[in-house]
């Protein structure tokens, strides 16, 4: 005979959890995995679990904004005749036209072409639009080669060969069928409203060799004017940053697993790939084992939110960032003020679980006209440029306050570690020691 206490309130299962409930249900009734946007939202080790030791005796600090930090950041002097120079580290990620509407790729272009940096096309080619709003343009060459010419290519002021990408390393790109309009799918050359789902490889390459063919050829196409970055998503840093390294590239970016995506499988974000955090030390590794480390640029993606985020990715060896979902909340995505409308869809204004539907009140990720109309790209554009300069102002204080006249001169040294994770991943001294796991000794 069993008894419970009525006093003591039913337990719940850590594992068997009401989301993972609701998940198995929803299986068994519809057959079909969860698709969803974003990145994953699982609590991972993070920037937030690091710090800065900012100057006191033993450190001199800069005096406030009498005293120059520099920001700015060349991408692509290693091979390309015209290297891209960026007022600030802080560059605009790709996401397509088709994922995002036309309004929403302006608005990018105007932000990032006010604050001095540059955006990114993203899969299904460039727009007219971006093009024109963007003073510094990233074309993405994809698996899928969607809207991929080569008068494009020359049109770009930068090319990036993508390899993975942080929310679905080894995993191809999807996009709805009621996202695939006209414009979409005349771009494309698919179907109109007919769900497409991107290659998870480049079809003409089978490994590293060629991947070094592939960007001997575009550079060949662009009388080797352009930038070539190769983005790879974080899954082995180390040995990935190596082979686009020794396969020619100017520039490495790489993805963390908090980076986000149009649509994709939600048990690839939640349970493939590494955290940001734990992708930059080994990339920053191979570049100093090959003696390329500032010679090839590193890119950093996936999570980045703040100034501090900035200033502790640079610290630790990037050269830059790229940001994704923060600077589509800027512009508008998932504003509050249109929670009704987000509840209306099943979801609530933060969760990011609309994108991939098409429905977006705020008008960004959809390609529903009425719905595109609510969004304004200059306006969406002007909040976009203050996001950034924020970003920059915070990332600039954060290294003033340690004696960096560039935020390129920020260190590991300038950091410790909250958590026994982050110490281990960042490879920085747990806070009030000299150690962190791995390193031996005490």
């Amino acid at each position: 005979m069993s008894y419970h206490n009525p006093l003591t309130p039913p337990r719940k299962s850590a594992t068997f959890d009401d989301h993972t409930l609701a998940e198995i249900r929803r299986a068994a009734a519809t057959g079909i995995y969860d698709i969803r946007g974003a990145g994953t939202k699982r609590k991972v080790p993070h920037f937030d679990d690091l710090l800065f030791l900012g100057a006191s005796i033993s450190r001199y600090p800069l005096e406030g904004y009498r005293e120059k930090c520099d920001t700015t950041v060349v991408l692509g002097s290693r091979f390309a005749k015209k290297p891209i120079t960026l007022k600030t580290p802080i560059t605009i990620a790709g996401m397509s036209f088709g994922a995002l509407s036309g309004n929403a790729k302006e608005a990018l272009g105007r932000g990032a072409t006010l604050a001095g940096t540059s955006t990114t096309t993203g899969d299904g080619g460039m727009t007219n639009e971006e093009r024109g709003h963007s003073q510094t343009l990233v074309y993405q060459y994809l698996p899928s080669r969607y809207g991929m010419n080569p008068k494009d290519l020359r049109r770009a002021d930068a090319i990036e060969v993508v390899v993975g990408q942080g929310a679905k390393p080894g995993g191809g790109g999807m996009l709805l069928g009621q996202k695939i309009s006209d414009r979409v799918a005349n771009m494309r050359n698919l179907p109109k409203g007919i769900d497409q789902r991107s290659a998870c490889r480049h079809p003409d390459w089978t490994g590293p060799d060629d991947l070094e063919i592939k960007i001997m050829e575009l550079r060949e196409i662009t009388d080797w004017e352009k930038p070539i970055y190769v983005k790879v998503g974080g899954a082995r840093p180390y040995y990935d940053t190596a082979l686009a390294v020794k396969a020619g590239a100017d520039v490495v970016v790489l993805d963390g697993m908090q980076g986000g995506t149009a649509a994709t499988q939600d048990v690839f974000i939640e349970n493939v790939g590494m955290p940001t955090l734990a992708c930059i030390r080994p990339a920053v590794q191979a570049l100093q084992d090959l003696g390329m480390h500032r010679k090839v640029q590193l890119i950093i993606s996936g999570g980045i939110r703040s100034g501090a985020d900035v200033a502790k990715a640079l610290a630790l060896g990037a050269d830059a960032v790229a940001i994704g979902t923060a600077a589509l909340v800027a512009i508008g995505d998932n504003d509050p003020r249109w929670e009704e409308e987000y509840q209306k869809l099943g979801t609530t204004a933060g969760a990011y679980d609309d994108w991939h539907e098409g429905k977006d009140p705020a008008g960004i990720t959809t390609q529903d006209p009425e719905l595109s109309k609510r969004l304004d790209p200059i306006v969406a554009g002007r909040r976009l440029a203050n996001y950034l300069k924020v970003m920059t102002l915070e990332a600039q204080t954060i290294a003033r306050a340690c004696g960096k006249n560039h935020l390129h001169n920020l260190e590991p040294e300038d950091l410790c570690a909250l958590t026994m994770e982050a110490a281990a991943m960042a490879q920085i001294p747990l806070a009030g020691t000299n150690w962190y796991p791995g390193k031996g000794g005490y």
